[in-house]
């Protein structure tokens, strides 16, 4: 593999990692005051687990790693305790238990994500952008 498709494989996959961060974080805001779940129970927040992993030896690969998803973990941190009696999903005391969910902690979650994948497509862009120029002077 030539070093810049393997750039490009390399950004793709941090691309690929960051837009499941942003779809997680869509659904946590998303399901941000949803009480009421089919596993039974108020949302619970969802995080991406990321996990780095080294690019096989060979072919100019040597200290290169990328990033993937191996797994979504769930918080089961309980949520916050709101009293409101007339709410469907009130307990005995009338207090509902609200998912597990800070919106403020997930717009910077959110943010973050972008950014990284901006900067990502911003490195895959240049990158193919000096592929083609030398190209170009190939020729």
């Amino acid at each position: 593999m030539s070093s810049i498709s393997t750039g490009m494989s390399i950004l793709s996959r941090g691309m690929s990692a960051q837009r499941i961060r942003v779809n997680l974080v869509a659904s946590n805001l998303a399901n941000a005051h949803t009480t009421k779940t089919e596993e039974g129970g108020p949302y619970k927040r969802k995080d991406p687990i990321f996990q780095s992993f080294r690019l096989p030896e060979g072919e100019g690969n040597e200290g290169l790693a990328s990033v993937m998803v191996v797994d979504v973990k769930t918080d089961s941190s309980p949520g916050p305790k709101v009293y409101d009696p007339d709410h469907p999903d009130a307990d005995d005391e009338g207090l509902v238990e609200m998912p597990n969910v800070n919106v403020v902690e997930e717009m910077v979650n959110l943010i973050t994500a972008q950014r990284s994948f901006e900067a990502n497509v911003q490195a895959f862009q240049t990158l193919r952008d000096m592929s083609q120029r030398a190209i170009d002077l190939g020729r």
